[in-house]
């Protein structure tokens, strides 16, 4: 799944979402559904690991964990 970066129209809020193709994000801040995709700068080699923590943990809050071997996936 791939970690996409957008802006709310709405209320400006920036954030990053693991989107599937299927799936249609919202705005995390107001629930606001008309988002501008942002262009990423691509990651730094030493920058990479921070950036997928940041999506595991993302994922995590949002359920998503289909892509990680059951060793990745948190205890709950």
């Amino acid at each position: 799944m791939p970690l996409y970066s957008y802006r709310c129209k709405a209320c400006s809020h920036e954030f990053e979402a693991l989107v599937q193709p299927s799936d249609v994000p919202v705005c995390v801040s107001c629930g606001g559904g008309e988002l501008e995709k942002l262009v990423s700068r691509p990651a730094s080699e030493g920058r990479s690991r921070d950036l997928l923590q940041r999506a595991r943990t993302q994922a995590a809050r949002e359920g998503h964990f289909s892509n990680y071997n059951p060793s990745d996936r948190p205890l709950r």
